[in-house]
């Protein structure tokens, strides 16, 4: 089966999409909805890889679908669309916006505007508050609900800070910066505290005084963390700058 879809990506031409049709600029990562999920899917489906409905869901079946693309085509097999693996799929598809819209008796826009009605703060993405959430869930589930608005706050405080990059999908999925990334906690489906905790964090309540880092004492061995100045602990975690 990974033979012919091979044998396809290696035979279509290549076409360079319009770019008033390209994806944003958010990596879109397993739990998004919208626009940008049904250029995915819509792109994924052009060249074989994809064979679900395309509802601008990014559930398991887009997921295995954009890491078997990732795979035949020499990306790192992450099952996230970013910069890199958009621009291949840029290159090696087509998509139209009304064509694949209207392929669907209309659920493509339905989907899109039930993502586009949620009150999304000023500045940030449906994919990053979902992508926030996750990982405050990941991370901090268990922690009384200001240690879940610190940790939110923290990602915050890195994508404000030159020392980090700058979006959350890159402070996030920076090597070695969350547990929950490393060892797959990312992807646990976070409740409504956990998204309360961003919204909250977002509009500008930190409870840890501007802290860019924090572990924890009972399990932390790393010399380098215990050395940082420390600003507070919160529940099990100390924060620090």
């Amino acid at each position: 089966m990974m033979l012919a879809v091979t044998l396809l990506c290696a035979s279509q031409p290549l076409i360079h999409a319009d770019k008033a049709q390209a994806f944003s600029n958010q990596v879109i990562q397993r739990g998004a909805v919208g626009e940008d999920v049904i250029e995915l899917q819509s792109r994924l489906k052009y060249i074989g890889f994809y064979t679900g409905k395309i509802d601008g869901v990014f559930g398991w079946r887009t997921y295995w679908a954009l890491r078997n693309f990732q795979y035949e085509f020499g990306l790192p097999i992450d099952g996230l669309a970013g910069s890199t693996t958009k621009a291949k799929l840029l290159k090696s598809t087509k998509y139209t916006k009304s064509n694949n819209a209207s392929s669907n008796n209309g659920n493509a826009n339905n989907t899109s505007k039930k993502a586009t009605a949620v009150n999304i703060p000023k500045g940030f993405s449906q994919n990053d508050i979902q992508l926030m959430a996750n990982a405050v869930h990941g991370e901090s589930r268990g922690e009384p609900y200001i240690g879940q608005v610190a940790v939110a706050s923290v990602i915050l405080n890195r994508v404000n800070s030159a020392s980090f990059p700058n979006t959350v999908s890159g402070v996030i999925f920076e090597p070695g910066a969350f547990t929950a990334v490393a060892d797959g906690q990312i992807w646990l489906t976070p409740n409504e505290t956990s998204k309360k905790a961003v919204i909250d964090a977002i509009n500008g309540w930190d409870p840890t005084g501007e802290a860019l880092y924090y572990f924890n004492p009972a399990t932390a061995t790393s010399a380098w963390i215990w050395s940082r100045p420390q600003i507070k602990r919160i529940g099990k975690h100390i924060f620090c700058k």
